[in-house]
């Protein structure tokens, strides 16, 4: 069972109601959890404030139609590849609640004072009346969410009868017999479904009463829980069809089909990276360039298994890699600063192999594929950066004969001093973005970066030595 990991849960405000009586005195009103969601959302948009925090690329495409889900109260599916961020905008919706809510103390199935449903908690609020207790609950509280996997069982979901109940006397006919699974235990929030067609047929039955009457069924008891929960779910779009795995009758009750996308344009691509990527090194923008593009190549490629595709999680992982090359380099050689080169992408092609599906006739050709991409990638990034700009002093280094040699264990120091001053050096660092003053490891990041792309773009040789250094040359 995997669930949504547990978030810091703040402490209520010491002036929130603590009884029934107190709650109703300060004129709460009840509202159903879709109603919340409604509310809420209306009121950001409204206010003009970011809705969805975190979420990048969906602005005008996917966010538009969760939103309008969402304000119809629909529960809803997100259909997608892998790595498109779908988990995340579910775990977004939460957010959309209340801050708090009050819940009858103790209950089972988290309950509204107003509203008790067990027969438990019906007792209880017979006879507490005004005085029942009643606590509150954090919107990051109120969502759950369970990845749909072959053993997942109808107990796991719904609920099943409690042996140890039933062994301490009570008639097994006896609704407080039942251990609610995850679904009713999230009343009064949000429930997630990873994967939904890898949940088993009979399984996926088990859920229809919850999209349409809104109440379970566990073994025949005669026990109706009108349930309030908003129900989501995620999948593959080639599962999620008659010829996949989910049946039509559950297709049928999901108010809303949405699809999702890989970033639409470079510049989403970038910022995705760098929100996400946990660098443990500066990794300058000119590479994180080159590493969205490098990933939307791959995706791209008809050597790649389109139907898999290929996850963001591909780029981010891939910048940290790149960040923690530098990281090492410095380590080994004691420079003070750690910035990455483009070097430092040539490990990403064999450490991330696996992340990517290739078509069955690309079989032994995985790397060379990766490695051909992210050549194509570089050379692509060095003429949208640098077209323009005179790199005559470059080539004029090496037009006497004179060999530059860098590698990734070669420290920034070694690398400058083999250039000495060359003219326009300041243009192009500033074209990447290292600015005025760029310290020397950013400097010596820019250098390789135009020694490669002239390599690429055959305006230098290139060689590769047995020490793993390499040397740009005539």
């Amino acid at each position: 069972m995997t669930e949504a990991p547990a978030p810091l849960v703040p402490t209520p405000p010491a002036d929130l109601p603590r009884t029934l009586g107190e709650l109703r005195a300060a004129g709460h009103e009840f509202r159903t959890v879709k109603a919340e969601l409604r509310h809420n959302l209306l009121d950001r948009m409204r206010r003009g404030v970011p809705r969805f925090p975190g979420i990048v690329g969906y602005d005008d495409t996917v966010l538009p139609e969760v939103e309008r889900a969402l304000l119809a109260g629909h529960d809803m599916v997100l259909l997608g590849e892998r790595g498109q961020g779908k988990t995340r905008l579910l775990r977004a919706l939460s957010g959309l609640l209340d801050e708090w809510t009050p819940v009858i103390t103790g209950s089972e199935l988290r309950e509204h004072p107003y509203q008790p449903l067990t027969p438990a908690s019906r007792r209880l609020a017979a006879e507490a009346g005004d005085l029942l207790p009643i606590s509150w609950l954090h919107h990051c509280e109120r969502y759950a969410e369970k990845l749909a996997t072959p053993d997942t069982g109808v107990g796991d979901l719904i609920g099943d009868v409690d042996p140890i109940k039933v062994a301490q006397g009570r008639a097994l006919g006896d609704p407080d017999t039942i251990h609610f699974g995850l679904v009713p235990r999230t009343n009064r929030g949000i429930f997630a479904v990873n994967e939904l067609p890898d949940l088993a047929e009979r399984i996926q039955v088990s859920l229809l009463n919850v999209l349409e009457e809104r109440d379970i069924q566990v073994r025949g008891y005669q026990l109706r829980l009108p349930l309030d929960l908003l129900l989501v779910a995620s999948a593959n779009p080639e599962d999620y069809t008659n010829r996949g795995r989910i049946i039509t009758p559950l297709k049928d009750r999901f108010g809303a089909e949405i699809r999702t996308h890989y970033p639409v344009d470079l510049d989403l691509e970038t910022e995705l990276i760098r929100q996400e990527a946990a660098l443990v090194a500066a990794v300058p923008e000119h590479l994180l360039d080159v590493l969205a593009r490098y990933t939307r190549s791959v995706r791209e490629s008809p050597a790649v298994d389109a139907r898999s595709g290929v996850s963001a999680r591909f780029a981010i992982a891939a910048a940290e890699t790149v960040a923690a090359s530098a990281l090492r380099r410095a380590g080994l050689r004691g420079e003070p600063e750690a910035v990455a080169r483009i070097g430092d992408t040539v490990s990403v092609t064999s450490t991330l192999r696996g992340k990517v599906e290739f078509d069955s006739g690309e079989e032994g050709r995985e790397t060379e594929i990766l490695a051909h991409l992210l050549r194509t990638a570089t050379a692509e990034t060095f003429r949208a950066r640098l077209s323009g700009l005179d790199l005559s002093g470059f080539t004029a280094l090496v037009a006497e004969g004179a060999v530059v040699e860098t590698g990734d264990l070669v420290p920034a120091a070694e690398l400058l001093a083999q250039i000495g001053t060359i003219p326009g050096l300041a243009k192009v660092l500033d074209r990447l973005g290292l600015g005025d003053a760029p310290s020397p490891a950013e400097a010596a990041s820019g250098v390789e970066f135009v020694l490669e792309g002239l390599h690429l773009t055959r305006r230098l040789a290139k060689e590769l030595t047995g020490d793993g250094r390499t040397r740009y040359g005539r």
